[in-house]
C-alpha cells in the first residue's frame, strides 16, 4: 500500500490527481478521508513555487467592445483580465469552501439576516492607497444601481443596509441568507478605491497585478503588484493575455510555444493533443453550461408550447456525443447538476421527442415562418456546430428553426440579451442562489431569458433564508421544475472545461468553478523553466 500511496503523491505534486479522486482512492484502501485531505494538501503544496518570467496565455471569448469596470464583464477574457488586477471580499477554493481574501472573518446573526466582513489590515490598492471598510461598502453600493448596469445587481439587491465602522464592514438583508459570503464571491464585486464610482474602468483594484496594457479583444499585460497581500500569489513578473478567438490559431500559439495555457481546447483535437510533448489537457467537470436563449416576453418566443417544442426538440446525447466529445453530460433546461449543493437527483431527464415537440408545435399556432436562432463561433465552443444539429433535429419534427450566424466581435454586447433567441454558455455559481439570483430573479440585470415569474421569486427568497436542508433542497427542486417547464432556457448540456497547458508550468489545480482554475491561473501557477 505504501507504493502505491507514493505514486499517488507523486501524481498530486505533478498536477495528475485531483483531490476528489486521491481522497477516493485512498480512503478505499482505509485511510480516512480526514487524513486522506491533509495528505493531499500537503503533497500539493510541496512543490516550491518558481518567481520570475512572463506567463502567456491565449484565450477565446475576448472583444473589442469589452471594458475594465467589472460590474460590465460578460464574457471570457473580461473575467480573466479582472481576476488578474481585481481582488474580492472572498473567493472559493477548488473544494468548495471559502477563500478568505479582502475579508479576513466573517460572521453573522444567528438568522442570516445581519452579516459582518472584517477588512484585512494592510491591504493596498494599485495607486498606493489602503484598502478600507469604506471603500467596500461604496463598492457594493454601485453595483446596487441600476445604472450600473452589473452583473451583480441580482445578487446585492437584497442588501437593504451597508455600513462602515473601523474595519468592518456590516450587511443587512431584507431576509436571511445562508450563503450570503459565496455571492460576495461574485467575480463583478472586485474591490475598488472609493468603489470605482468615479472611473470604474479605470483598473486599479488590490489584486496581483497591475494593468500595463489593455487593447480590448488584441492584448492585456500586467506587472506584479509589489505591495501584494499574499506572498503565495502572483509569481510570475509578468502576465500577458492574448486574445486568439480562431481555435486553430490559438491551438497553434499553444504547441509553438507562445503561450503557456489556453482554455477552451476544441474537444475534437483532444485526443490528438494528449500525445503531443510538452502539453498536458487538464479537464475538470463543474458547472459550467452551454445554453440556447429564449425571450419569454417576445414573439413567438412568450408562447410556452412553442417554447415546449423547442425543448423537446434537442437532442442532448447527440450535442454532449458531437459537440463536447462525451466531455460533459446533458442538460436538463435548468442551470443547476449534481455539482451543486442539494441538486434534486430525481427530477426526469428531459429526452428528445420529435413525435412531441411536434404536437406541442402543432398546439402553439405558430404560423410556420423560420425560427432564429443567433449564433457565434465564440458563443462557446462547438456553437455553430451545436446550433446546426439543433436544428437538423428541429426539422425533424417540423419546426423551421434556422441558424443566423453572427461576427464573434460584439457578440456580447450587440447580440446576448438582445436578440430574442441566441446561443450563449454560463460558467456556474458556487451555490443555487448564486445561480438563479444572477440569472433567474424577475429583477437580475443578466436575466438573460427575460424569465419573470412571481412564485420562482418567492421560492428563491425563502430558500435564501431555510436553515433545515430537507426544506431547502425541496424549495430548490420546485423552482427547477418551474424553471424548466415555464421558462426559456433551452440547457443541452453541462461542459467540462478543458484546458491546453505547458509541461513548463507548475501549480496546476483543476478547479470546478470556472475556466482556467477560475480565472486565477496566471496569478497561481508559476514557470518551471
Amino acid at each position: 500500500m505504501s507504493d502505491q500511496l507514493d505514486q499517488m503523491i507523486a501524481r498530486v505534486r505533478k498536477g495528475a490527481m485531483t483531490r476528489r479522486e486521491f481522497v477516493g482512492r485512498t480512503t478505499a484502501m482505509g485511510i480516512s478521508a480526514g487524513l486522506a485531505g491533509a495528505l493531499f494538501t500537503k503533497a500539493a503544496h510541496a512543490e516550491e513555487a518558481k518567481k520570475g518570467g512572463i506567463i502567456r496565455v491565449g484565450m477565446q471569448g475576448g472583444e473589442s467592445t469589452n471594458s475594465l469596470d467589472p460590474a460590465l464583464a460578460a464574457s471570457e477574457v473580461p473575467f480573466q483580465v479582472n481576476m488578474t488586477w481585481g481582488e474580492m471580499l472572498v473567493d472559493v477554493n477548488p473544494d468548495g469552501s471559502i477563500d478568505h481574501r479582502i475579508a479576513e472573518e466573517i460572521s453573522s446573526s444567528p438568522d442570516a439576516t445581519e452579516w459582518k466582513f472584517k477588512i484585512r489590515a494592510g491591504v493596498e490598492f494599485h495607486d498606493g492607497k489602503t484598502v478600507t471598510a469604506d471603500d467596500v461598502v461604496a463598492t457594493l453600493k454601485r453595483h446596487t444601481d441600476e445604472k450600473a448596469q452589473s452583473g451583480a445587481l441580482g445578487i446585492v439587491q437584497g442588501i437593504t443596509d451597508m455600513k462602515a465602522e473601523g474595519d468592518m464592514v456590516t450587511l443587512k438583508l431584507n431576509a436571511a441568507n445562508a450563503d450570503l459570503p459565496y455571492l460576495m464571491a461574485d467575480y463583478h464585486l472586485m474591490i475598488q478605491p472609493g468603489g470605482g464610482v468615479d472611473n470604474p474602468a479605470a483598473g486599479i483594484g488590490a489584486g496581483p497585478y497591475k494593468v500595463v496594457v489593455n487593447e480590448p479583444g488584441v492584448r492585456h499585460t500586467f506587472v506584479k503588484h509589489a505591495n501584494y497581500f499574499d506572498s503565495t500569489i502572483g509569481h510570475a513578473d509578468e502576465i500577458e493575455i492574448l486574445v486568439i478567438n480562431d481555435n486553430t490559431a490559438r491551438t497553434a500559439a499553444l504547441q509553438s510555444g507562445q503561450v503557456h495555457m489556453i482554455n477552451r481546447v476544441d474537444p475534437k483535437i483532444v485526443e490528438l493533443l494528449k500525445g503531443v510533448p510538452g502539453i498536458q489537457i487538464r479537464s475538470a467537470a463543474g458547472r459550467g453550461h452551454y445554453v440556447f436563449i429564449m425571450h419569454v416576453d417576445k414573439a413567438p418566443f412568450d408562447n410556452n408550447d412553442l417554447r415546449m417544442a423547442l425543448k423537446l426538440a434537442i437532442n442532448r446525447q447527440e450535442q454532449v456525443d458531437k459537440i463536447l466529445g462525451g466531455l460533459g453530460k446533458p442538460g436538463n433546461d435548468f442551470p443547476i447538476n449534481a455539482a451543486y449543493p442539494l441538486f434534486d437527483e430525481t427530477i426526469p431527464q428531459r429526452e428528445y421527442d420529435a413525435a412531441a415537440a411536434a404536437e406541442f408545435y402543432k398546439k402553439s399556432g405558430h404560423d410556420g415562418s423560420p425560427i432564429i436562432l443567433a449564433t457565434a463561433p465564440g458563443a462557446f465552443p462547438g456553437a455553430v456546430d451545436a446550433a446546426n444539429l439543433f436544428a437538423a433535429s428541429a426539422k425533424a419534427a417540423g419546426i423551421p428553426l434556422e441558424v443566423k450566424l453572427e461576427p464573434d466581435d460584439g457578440y456580447w454586447s450587440n447580440v446576448w440579451n438582445v436578440a430574442p433567441f441566441c446561443a450563449s454558455y454560463w460558467g456556474g455559481r458556487p451555490v443555487q442562489d448564486q445561480m438563479y439570483s444572477t440569472a433567474y430573479l424577475s429583477t437580475a440585470e443578466w436575466n438573460d431569458t427575460k424569465f419573470k415569474n412571481a412564485k420562482f421569486d418567492e421560492l428563491l427568497l425563502a430558500a435564501r433564508g431555510e436553515l433545515d436542508a430537507a426544506k431547502r433542497k425541496g424549495q430548490y427542486s420546485e423552482m427547477a421544475h418551474i424553471l424548466r417547464d415555464e421558462g426559456g432556457l433551452i440547457l443541452p448540456m453541462f461542459n467540462d472545461f478543458v484546458s491546453g497547458v505547458s509541461e513548463a508550468v507548475g501549480g496546476w489545480v483543476d478547479d470546478p468553478n470556472g475556466e482556467l482554475m477560475n480565472g486565477r491561473a496566471q496569478v497561481r501557477c508559476w514557470l518551471n523553466a
